[in-house]
């Protein structure tokens, strides 16, 4: 059948095909011999796929990415024709596919497609071309226009395609055209009339109204109706989406002025840009409407909230929040954290271009955390998505930073400090102060203070503040204080001062004993009265001995901290790079450029000196940490020493190496080095130069010609003596010369002296962790020897930075341990060690690269052919970085070093793992770094997996939520393994043996199934998708069953011998359906997958729980399928909660109306339990039996005698287990009323409590008189020993003084006072 389209003309750019077409060596008789070809429009492809009737396919992976492939057929016959399209790889999966191919039955030419191009926009003299595409070369082309016999208009062109052009397109240009072919040398033989193709001129009447009711945003498996209303009455009305032209294309006739497009259930492909117009019947149409956005989505795409100008705001200003979102046409709402309904609407009518909410004159009760959400005005199930939120503060002054010091919070020598104050909003400016000096003050835009420590000036408390730009007035609170502290070289010098310290304080003890020993010999000449003066001085002497212990043993503590500090590397500020450039390769002297450059990314600028002393000009640091230095053309005044700083915050880096300009037309002189020389062994020689492009020659004293000579090879070149002996002793130098003839030479370099001296064999040196690291990390570098009592030399890039010391040695003379502590940017190099004894020094150790890496961008790491490779194969690393002529590195995983390492001229390095086994399996990284500057290097890379296996391993299958599933849901079929960077294809299986590709395929491993049918149940699989050719075996993963519920009546769920059942005991779960031939299956809550399936012989399923656990725990449901109609499930059965536990869990209690007794009114205690069929006791504090029993679980007290007064609790029973009782509630108190009872108690209670403190506080007074009179009863009646006789004796004396009376009988009869003697 003929399909008719209609396509309005008008400019629109789309994703771009592959061309498919037919090829023939029957030209007369195409159908006799056919190839089908398909190619990519743009970029070459690895796979391309062949696709029949939607259905069936045929691959082609070529051996080498092309543009093209070929697909023979052969023959055409009954079983060949059909629908035939093609698709290519590209990086993000399958291209879009060709457009159709129909082949026919044999004798007749495939059916042409027709389409159009437009290059004006859809207005009259508009430029149109109109494509056919008859899929056979060497065709002869005829348009038609109905209502005319002979064709408008005819090509031949030399490909497959013709084009026909209307220029200025007018009203008499609209109609209904077709398009046809014939062979040339056939004139008779003719293909079938292409689908119609109706031309509409747009613009000839007012543009439409395109509207959404119930809206432009709603969810997968709505319903969605869009009206397109224009003026005029009686025209046909036409929708058409933007996305896909020819697909979703549709025309209706009018209602009036209007016609309704209805999407019935909608789904995510129906998303997209619409518009609509209309036309007459003959085919005049109208403006294009405005285009309407429709979105299909299960969730709102994400708003952001900003707060302006600033989210710290003063009290009593104003602040707008501006809330922005993708989705037009619709309102916002803004809400605040703790309160449920919006603070403030915009509806989709008022929102204003800046969409933004007005807080006027803030208060307090204005901060708080807030978010817009969309205002819909419609019903629709679309999830509210997240959303970010923004915190208002409201403050008399903004709230404190934070401040932190990088690298650390001590200085090292030589090294400066960055103090870093942060916010998490925007600032006009900070403020650095620093408490020891009150008018010190710095200011930064970014927050970065630099704080260097000469002299010992640095150190301190330092705090910081910042001001917002919309109150440039009001500085912030100020940040907790940090504290800095000096660096190892001035406790280098409190050493010294606690060593004299010391070393007095034991001078000290020993005068002092001394002493001791001399008052000891004195002893006995001293009298026995004077003995104080032996006690007191040995007193003295023995604090002043434990004084300067004390002091020792603190002292040397602080000694033992100096030691430890010392083992620490200080790294000087890197010296920079100089060298020249010129523009005149033939004679550099014409015009000279010196550059300088820096490996620290902290240099701020650079200086260039001449002579040692004289300053030339300083530059400031660029993006690349470097800056120029012009000298135009040579002349005599430009002649000497030059070398370059660079300058950090308050440091200046060591010199550059010295570049020295001789003359006019003399290149600069070279720098020859080399490492001690060491007979046998292989010698390689540096000459440095400082222009590029230049050839280098190497020179032996006594000899005319050179040694050896280099080709240009950047600024340096090395000379190598292969084997070095007696004979290769000497003075050498080198000079360098321009590239062509005639050549200019440099000056000679200083002559370099090589002998072979004695020498110790090299160390073993080597870091304890990973020379990889990040900025800040702690480095230990190992240098070690068999022999002992050695010194060690630490070199980077050739320069001695650090000497062992006995208190840097561990265990002893024979190692040494370096340690950088905190690693920075510039700390990267070529490490080595020497050691040395008087006069004998080693050779120099192999070379450790440190690498310091996040300073560049990671590379990426990509394994060729493929991450899974067979035993005993070759597997390339390709590791692809951003910048050119780097050097690489691979890291494995569970090793310590880099495995290989590779420069390259490019920006990318291939490691080659040859004769892999399965000890290459692991994660894989590479980083790239520059080796001139520090050895600054990249992230990692993301980790790569190999796997060495001549099997895939197994994916697995799962479903989210859940295998089982209701109609018209949604479910997700996860497909993951361990091997990453390999996509997935699906499987779904559709016969015994068959299987069929459902969907595409999956980088992720996510297929998701929208609006579940009947159509999507079955059984499926997943394999591994390898985007390469391999013979590794691949395994399908596990059978997934989806089965889809709500076809059929719910069955019912029952539980032997009862809900609740005790750990180890066996329950049976009893599915009874109502439809015989079934399939049970269990469910469970929070399985995504079924517990157990049955097919029982009756209507019911019996699926028994042997010896259940506490996790058996849980809610059950099951539901049922046919055997005709196999995963065509029920609905669900009502839930049914297990409880595998040894007691029932605690009831609730509660009392009814309140826990208060009233007079005369009785309380109801209301027991309630989680499980039905049990029977409540409830029970009363201090009582030894339950009280009452009840079904219900309440329980009526009254308070009769004030007996219902007490704390109550309750339990319960099941009725199937009488003998296990669940854990007592909560208890409860019932409490009496203030009535005219409990004031009579109360009066009673006052009462006694008085009669009771009346009677202790008399006997109390009774007890005092009686022990007062004690003493005197107890001297009378009986005979006292001294204790007493000192009593009776103050009592005497107190008689016998005048006016004093006394009532005491002895005194009346004798008069007379005792005196006893008193023992002193």
């Amino acid at each position: 059948m003929l399909r008719t389209f209609l396509i309005l003309l008008f400019c629109i750019r789309m994703e771009p095909q592959p061309d498919l077409w037919i090829e023939s060596n029957y030209p007369q008789a195409p159908w006799e011999n056919i190839t089908l070809w398909c190619r990519s429009p743009s970029r070459i492809s690895s796979k391309f796929l062949l696709l029949k009737d939607k259905t069936q396919m045929t691959w082609i992976r070529p051996s080498y990415k092309t543009f093209q492939v070929s697909f023979f057929l052969g023959a055409l016959t009954e079983s060949n024709t059909g629908l035939y399209r093609c698709c290519y790889w590209k990086e993000t999966g399958w291209s879009k596919p060709s457009k159709v191919l129909e082949l026919e039955a044999p004798g007749q030419l495939p059916k042409p497609i027709f389409w159009i191009q437009a290059e004006t926009p859809p207005l009259p003299g508009c430029n149109v071309n109109i494509l056919c595409h008859g899929w056979l070369q060497d065709l002869v082309f005829m348009l038609f226009k109905e209502g005319y016999a002979e064709p408008v208009d005819y090509q031949v062109p030399t490909g497959t395609m013709a084009i026909f052009s209307i220029d200025n397109m007018t009203p008499e240009n609209e109609g209904v055209y077709i398009c046809r072919t014939h062979i040339q040398m056939l004139p008779t033989l003719w293909s079938e009339p292409s689908n119609p193709l109706k031309l509409v001129v747009a613009g000839l009447y007012p543009k439409p109204t395109l509207t959404a009711y119930p809206g432009p945003m709603m969810a997968p498996g709505e319903s969605l109706n869009l009206r397109c209303q224009g003026p005029i009455y009686g025209m046909t009305f036409a929708l058409m989406k933007l996305e896909d032209l020819e697909k979703s294309f549709y025309h209706k006739k009018p209602i009036k002025n209007e016609a309704h497009f209805f999407f019935q259930s909608l789904k995510s492909q129906d998303s997209g840009h619409y518009l609509c117009f209309y036309y007459d019947g003959s085919y005049r149409g109208s403006l294009l409407s405005d285009i309407l956005k429709i979105w299909v989505t299960d969730s709102f795409p994400k708003t952001r909230l900003l707060a302006q100008p600033s989210p710290v705001v003063q009290m009593g200003q104003n602040v707008s929040l501006r809330c922005q979102g993708q989705v037009d046409g619709v309102g916002l709402a803004l809400y605040k954290k703790g309160e449920d309904k919006p603070l403030q609407l915009l509806d989709a009518t008022s929102i204003n271009d800046t969409k933004s909410f007005f807080l006027n004159n803030v208060t307090y009760s204005d901060s708080g955390i807030y978010s817009c959400h969309y205002l819909l005005p419609w019903k629709t199930s679309i999830k509210m998505a997240t959303h970010n939120s923004v915190e208002l503060v409201v403050v008399d002054k903004p709230p404190k930073p934070t401040l932190s010091a990088w690298p650390s919070t001590v200085f090292k020598l030589g090294k400066a400090i960055t103090l870093q104050c942060r916010v998490s909003h925007p600032v006009l400016e900070f403020s650095l102060e620093w408490e020891e000096k009150e008018k010190f003050q710095k200011f930064s835009a970014d927050g970065d203070f630099i704080i260097t420590n000469v002299e010992g000036k640095g150190i301190g408390t330092y705090s910081c503040s910042y001001r917002v730009e919309a109150h440039p007035n009001i500085w912030s609170h100020r940040s907790e204080p940090l504290k800095l502290m000096g660096p190892a070289g001035f406790l280098t010098w409190n050493y010294v001062l606690n060593e004299a310290i010391r070393l007095s304080l034991i001078v000290q003890l020993v005068a002092l004993l001394v002493v001791v020993l001399w008052i000891r010999w004195k002893c006995r000449r001293l009298r026995i009265r004077e003995a104080w003066l032996l006690g007191t001085a040995q007193g003295v002497t023995m604090l002043f001995i434990i004084t300067a212990l004390l002091c020792c043993v603190s002292f040397a503590g602080l000694c033992n901290g100096v030691l430890i500090e010392e083992t620490e590397i200080i790294m000087p500020t890197p010296k920079p790079e100089l060298w020249a450039e010129t523009n005149f390769p033939l004679a550099p002297w014409k015009n000279l450029t010196l550059w300088c450059r820096s490996p620290s990314g902290s240099t701020k600028e650079f200086v260039l000196l001449k002579d040692g002393t004289g300053w030339i000009a300083t530059r400031p640091a660029s993006e690349q940490v470097r800056a120029a230095f012009p000298l135009g053309a040579l002349t005599q005044s430009h002649t000497g020493s030059y070398h370059c700083h660079s300058w950090e915050e308050m440091a200046v880096s060591e010199p550059s190496e010295v570049l020295e300009l001789v003359g006019t037309d003399i290149l600069p002189k070279p720098v020859i080095s080399a490492a001690p020389p060491v007979w046998g062994r292989e010698l390689q020689i540096r000459c440095k130069g400082w222009l590029a492009g230049m050839s280098f020659a190497l020179y032996k004293e006594g000899e005319q010609e050179p040694v050896q000579q280099l080709g240009a090879v950047g600024r340096e070149a090395f000379f190598t003596i292969q084997r070095m002996e007696d004979k290769d002793e000497g003075n050498y130098s080198c000079r360098m010369h321009t590239e062509k003839r005639p050549f200019k030479w440099s000056e000679p370099s200083e002559p370099l002296e090589l002998v072979i001296k004695e020498m110790y064999s090299k160390p073993f040196f080597k870091t304890l962790t990973s020379p990889v690291v990040t900025p800040g990390a702690r480095v230990t570098f190992n240098c070690s020897t068999p022999h002992q009592h050695m010194t060690f030399i630490l070199y980077k890039d050739g320069n001695e930075i650090a000497a062992s010391d006995r208190s840097w040695a561990n265990p002893g003379a024979t190692t040494a341990n370096f340690v950088i502590d905190s690693v920075g940017i510039g700390d990267g190099g070529n490490y080595s060690c020497r050691y040395y004894d008087f006069a004998i020094w080693s050779e120099p150790s192999d070379p450790v690269e440190l690498v310091v890496t996040e300073f560049y961008p990671k590379p990426t790491l990509l394994a060729q052919p493929g991450p899974v490779v067979l035993p005993g194969k070759n597997v390339t690393l390709r590791c692809q970085g951003i910048f050119q002529g780097m050097r690489f590195a691979l890291l494995q995983e569970g090793t310590q070093a880099p495995i290989q390492f590779q420069s390259a001229s490019g920006n990318s390095a291939d490691f080659l793992l040859h004769t892999v086994s399965t000890g290459d399996s692991g994660n894989y990284s590479c980083i790239y770094y520059e080796t001139t500057m520090s050895n600054r290097g990249s992230y990692l890379s993301m980790p790569l997996m190999i796997w060495v296996t001549d099997t895939f391993p197994k994916p697995w299958l799962f479903a989210v939520p859940s295998s089982v599933v209701a109609i018209g849901q949604n479910v997700t079929l996860w497909c993951q393994g361990p091997v990453h960077g390999v996509g997935y294809i699906l499987h779904k299986e559709v016969g015994p043996t068959s299987m069929q590709l459902w969907g595409s395929t999956s980088n992720d491993g996510a297929f998701p199934i929208t609006n579940i049918s009947g159509a999507s149940l079955g059984r499926y699989s997943c394999y591994y998708h390898p985007d390469w050719t391999s013979s590794i075996k691949i395994q399908p993963s596990n059978t997934l069953e989806l089965i889809v519920t709500g076809l059929l009546p719910k069955p019912s769920l029952l539980v032997q011998p009862g809900p609740m059942v005790a750990p180890g005991e066996n329950i049976t779960l009893q599915c009874q359906g109502e439809l015989p031939d079934s399939t049970f299956v269990l469910l469970k809550e929070g399985s995504q997958e079924p517990l157990e399936q049955q097919r029982p012989n009756g209507y019911r399923a019996d699926f028994w729980m042997p010896v259940v656990r506490g996790e058996d725990s849980g809610i059950y449901s099951c539901v049922y399928y046919l055997d005709s109609a196999p995963l065509a499930a029920s609905n669900h059965s009502d839930s049914l909660e297990i409880w595998v536990t040894d007691k029932p869990p605690k009831p609730s209690l509660a009392a009814w109306p309140s826990t208060v007794f009233q007079l005369g009114k009785d309380i109801t205690l209301q027991c309630r339990g989680p499980l039905p069929g049990v029977e409540f006791v409830l029970e009363q504090e201090g009582e030894e039996a339950p009280q009452q029993f009840s079904e219900d679980g309440d329980f009526i007290i009254n308070n009769m005698e004030g007996k219902g007064i007490g704390n109550y609790s309750c339990s319960y029973r099941l009725q199937a287990f009488p003998d296990i009782w669940s854990e007592p509630s909560d208890s409860l108190e019932l409490v009496g009323a203030a009535g005219p009872a409990a004031q009579e108690c109360t009066v009673g209670n006052i009462v006694r409590s008085s009669l009771i403190v009346v009677v202790v506080v008399a006997l109390g007074v009774v007890l005092a008189i009686e022990w007062k009179k004690w003493p005197r009863l107890r001297t009378r009646g009986s005979e006292t020993d001294g204790r007493d006789q000192t009593i009776v004796l103050e009592e005497c004396n107190q008689e016998g003084e005048p006016d004093t009376t006394t009532n005491s009988p002895s005194s009346t009869s004798q008069g007379i006072s005792v005196e006893l003697p008193v023992p002193i």
